[in-house]
């Protein structure tokens, strides 16, 4: 499971880095789901691996437009680019008069189905072969989401002893069995699959918040998380002298929630257009790394514009690039 930032800032794009986009790989060698797609991202793809031909989903957290102004160029250049597939899009609402808007007054017609499903939804789940996604409620100006990936279809292992010890002896019948489906014999017995295959590791578990300013409403859905993607948009003293209105999480709030609910990895985004990498005057980005560093011991990552993580299958993440 592997995920590339396609933009780490706030508001708007620096020199160094362009708005927020995500692209997250699984299930497939080019197969993938980008989440949030601000102004630009479509330029940002071009400098990766990722082609708008695979692309499986979008999602989006909220409406603002460093989330979302990136979308209907985008769609476009997908169409240009000879996508026919069907694209589902996972986002609010309010999203969807504005992208057809956009299509309709700029004459740009696409050769593919956009599959509009409301993320705001009560109850709402979304799944295809690689992952399931359901979503948790956060706290910002506007309706806001975070998105739950859950790996779908583990490598399921036969318990081979007890077929043979319940005299199933080796044919097709196995390889049902381990394909999830279950099985009935010419004898009329059933065979479950759930008694026969076993799964050797827990699905991983990757977690991408939207903006949010209180990092205790995804306290539940972090219990069974490897990964904690997460704005941090302020050290928390330029917080502080921001003000509440803004409705964004300072990298200690971020840092002490990880925390506390014992999350193995934090990777951090969506920094202030203020932070430089070096500057004589600015706020640096490495006084975001510091602050959180002083609130949480797990493994720390600060995003970086195409910068490529991996979540391995023993559950440690690493970045490869």
């Amino acid at each position: 499971m592997e995920f590339t930032f396609m933009g780490t800032s706030a508001g708007t794009p620096t020199k160094a880095r362009n708005v927020t986009a995500l692209a997250l790989r699984h299930g497939g060698p080019k197969s993938w789901y980008l989440i949030d797609c601000g102004e630009g991202t479509q330029h940002q793809i071009l400098h990766t691996r990722y082609s708008l031909i695979q692309l499986q989903a979008i999602f989006i957290t909220h409406v603002h437009g460093d989330h979302s102004f990136g979308l209907p160029g985008l769609l476009a250049s997908a169409s240009m680019a000879g996508r026919t597939e069907p694209l589902p899009i996972i986002a609010p609402t309010r999203l969807r008069p504005f992208i057809e808007t956009a299509m309709e007054q700029t004459d740009s017609n696409l050769g593919f189905e956009l599959q509009f499903i409301d993320s705001e939804a009560e109850g709402f789940q979304w799944q295809d072969h690689a992952f399931e996604v359901t979503t948790a409620a956060l706290s910002h100006r506007v309706p806001c989401r975070a998105f739950i990936f859950t790996e779908r279809n583990l490598d399921r292992q036969l318990l081979t002893d007890k077929l043979r010890a319940d005299a199933i002896e080796p044919g097709p019948v196995w390889g049902q069995l381990q394909r999830g489906q279950d099985v009935k014999l010419e004898n009329g017995k059933m065979l479950c699959s759930d008694d026969y295959v076993t799964a050797p590791r827990r699905p991983r578990r990757i977690v991408v918040a939207g903006d949010n300013d209180t990092p205790e409403l995804l306290s539940t859905v972090c219990q069974e998380a490897q990964v904690l993607i997460h704005e941090a948009t302020y050290t928390r003293e330029v917080s502080e002298r921001v003000g509440p209105a803004p409705q964004h999480s300072s990298a200690a709030q971020v840092a002490s929630f990880a925390e506390a609910v014992g999350l193995p990895n934090l990777v951090l985004t969506h920094f202030s257009s203020r932070y430089q990498f070096s500057h004589d005057t600015a706020p640096l980005i490495d006084d975001i790394a510091v602050e959180a560093s002083a609130f949480y011991r797990g493994n720390l990552f600060l995003a970086r514009d195409f910068a490529d993580y991996r979540l391995n299958r023993d559950m440690t993440l690493e970045v490869i690039t």
